[in-house]
């Protein structure tokens, strides 16, 4: 028996890096999953390769800036009989430049895909999650914001130090209802976002455990907060960022 048997979940950001690692976990766990990103043949490759493992797999190519990806994937849940799990995992990191440098393009852009998709994507899955009694929401965050700053992300932090504001609301709103939602807050990953090996290595230094993580330690968090394992953890956010958080070394 896995941990997901019989439930239902929507992977964002899921034909790369942390968001495939994720899918890639839960249908190890049983889960039918509803994959999202921009890129169709990254998507369509993977859940190829989900499928061949015996997992129920749909695609939704499109923006998750644009609130009618996230109809279009909360109805193929339905096809599986309705939606338990979200993950809102896309992400951007955007220009890389001091705050008054940024143009209000720029800001704007990061801003709509690392929150603003996030309550489109809330907006869409809490409804069909009461109609289920209940569910859980997980949202990619990240140390940058909340534990601290880096030079140069005023946008990325902003945004994702919002993510923490989106599920203490969602928490007050709905916990009652059955309804729970987390933030997960990654160190360092190795992905396309960690950029090359002497960024990574940079990165590493940043960490408690001089490294980064690979993308299914980060996969494994999001399970645990996204099972029943986490029945009564909401409103909350959950480090998984190799003691960066903890530490100044």
């Amino acid at each position: 028996m896995g941990l997901l048997d019989g439930k239902v979940a929507i992977v964002t950001g899921a034909s790369s890096g942390i968001g495939r690692s994720i899918a890639q976990r839960f249908a190890e766990e049983g889960a039918s999953l509803v994959l999202v990103a921009r890129r169709l043949d990254l998507l369509e490759q993977l859940a190829a390769e989900l499928e061949n493992a015996a997992t129920c797999v749909v695609t939704v190519a499109g923006d998750v800036t644009d609130p009618e990806t996230h109809e279009k994937a909360v109805a193929a849940s339905r096809s599986f009989g309705g939606l338990d799990i979200a993950i809102n995992n896309a992400g951007l990191v955007g220009a890389v430049r001091p705050l008054a440098d940024l143009s209000l393009e720029e800001w704007s852009e990061v801003i709509a895909v690392n929150l603003t998709a996030a309550f489109l994507g809330a907006k869409a899955q809490i409804p069909a999650m009461l109609a289920k009694g209940g569910g859980s929401l997980v949202f990619t965050g990240s140390f940058v914001g909340v534990s601290a700053g880096l030079p140069g992300m005023g946008g990325y932090a902003s945004a994702k130090a919002g993510l923490l504001g989106l599920v203490k609301s969602i928490a007050a709103d709905y916990s009652a209802q059955g309804i729970r939602a987390n933030a997960l807050l990654p160190g360092g990953t190795a992905t396309e976002m960690a950029g090359d090996e002497a960024q990574q290595n940079w990165a590493a230094g940043l960490h408690a455990m001089k490294r980064i993580a690979e993308p299914i330690e980060i996969a494994n968090a999001a399970l645990f907060l996204a099972s029943d394992l986490a029945s009564f953890v909401t409103g909350s956010a959950l480090w998984a960022d190799g003691g960066n958080s903890a530490v100044r070394v």
